[in-house]
């Protein structure tokens, strides 16, 4: 831990280009147009970190994004200069990053020097700069698209990120749909399981059910929002700085906290009726009844997601996004494995247009 006034990522970024890396480029290559920015991988990207953050992967660095031809050309003869100009330290952190062995270090090149279409691709495994479909957007994960449109950008004279970050912005219409649908399924799916768990004597699998629909909850408001989720250690901070989070965080962390799985129904139904009419304030359907109703003749409260699911599938025109599995939905929806999402270009081929 630091024994100085911790300085965020972003701000010890922002006093790493402008202290050394755009002085030493304007002494050293005043013609060649380039960007800097801090994104990718890291807390600080998403401005979460803290103190604790500090502990290892982390210290000033920024990338530079040069132009196709000018990477190629000078790209290591650039990374080789800038570094060897970066001082011992960053507002007092050293430009070195802890191993996870603590009594050791390792040196790191705090500025790296990319294209911006070869940076992209190896963080979503295609290159954004050309033509994406369905099947391509459905394997970026959230939290690779919110690392690449966030963080800082210090300039850009060359031109690429900038337009890649818009690009990238959020899904395009009908893709964001089949995910909305996807979503409202996921919640159908299991809506009746946490009453009935509790309901043959199972607290336990009533809870987890609920833990789960809180979740998928979560996420559903990330989607109606068009705000990338991020990953799941930063998913509940993301999700208070929602427009929605201040309503609905207190009634999932009641539902969360309740000792009996008739306060869980009552704040899960309290949170059901809150999207729906969040939903019904998008648009993109004819209005929905958005109050909760006994599923079938049991004495468990549902949402009938099902209804809000097929009710946006309605509204798909794309004929790439209809023909996808039509109920799978993206990477993010259909796994969370670590391992899984970090691979997600090979899954791609899930998204084979089904059989009419």
């Amino acid at each position: 831990m630091t024994q100085h006034p911790f300085v965020s990522g972003i701000q010890l970024s922002r006093a790493l280009y402008e202290g050394f890396v755009r002085p030493t480029m304007a002494r050293l290559y005043p013609t060649v147009p380039y960007a800097a920015a801090l994104i990718g991988p890291g807390s600080e990207v998403l401005g979460y970190d803290t103190e604790q953050s500090t502990d290892h992967d982390w210290g000033p660095r920024l990338q530079l994004f040069l132009g196709d031809t000018d990477c190629a050309q000078a790209g290591q003869g650039i990374a080789a200069a800038v570094h060897s100009a970066l001082p011992q330290q960053v507002l007092g952190y050293p430009t070195t990053l802890a191993t996870d062995n603590a009594s050791e270090e390792r040196e790191y090149r705090a500025v790296t020097v990319h294209t911006a279409g070869r940076y992209f691709e190896s963080v979503l495994g295609a290159d954004p700069s050309g033509e994406l479909g369905p099947a391509a957007w459905l394997t970026f994960t959230d939290q690779h698209l919110r690392s690449l449109t966030t963080g800082a950008m210090f300039q850009d004279a060359v031109g690429q990120l900038t337009r890649l970050r818009e690009k990238l912005r959020y899904y395009p219409h009908d893709v964001w749909l089949y995910m909305l649908a996807a979503q409202w399924r996921r919640i159908a799916q299991e809506e009746a399981f946490m009453g009935r768990c509790a309901q043959v004597g199972d607290e336990l699998g009533s809870m987890l059910v609920t833990g789960r629909l809180v979740r998928d909850l979560m996420r559903l408001c990330f989607l109606m929002e068009r705000v990338y989720a991020p990953y799941m250690k930063w998913l509940g901070t993301a999700f208070r700085e929602l427009d929605c989070g201040t309503r609905v965080a207190p009634t999932l962390l009641r539902a969360l906290t309740a000792t009996d799985w008739t306060a869980r129904e009552r704040e899960l139904s309290s949170a059901y009726e809150i999207v729906a009419a969040m939903h019904n304030s998008l648009g993109l359907t004819d209005p929905l009844p958005t109050g909760v109703t006994p599923y079938h003749s049991r004495p468990h409260l549902v949402i009938s997601a099902d209804r809000f699911a097929d009710a946006i599938r309605a509204r798909i025109t794309d004929a790439e996004v209809l023909a996808l599995p039509k109920h799978l939905g993206s990477i993010d929806q259909f796994t969370d494995s670590t391992d899984a999402v970090n691979i997600a270009a090979q899954f791609r081929a899930a998204y084979r247009p089904v059989e009419a």
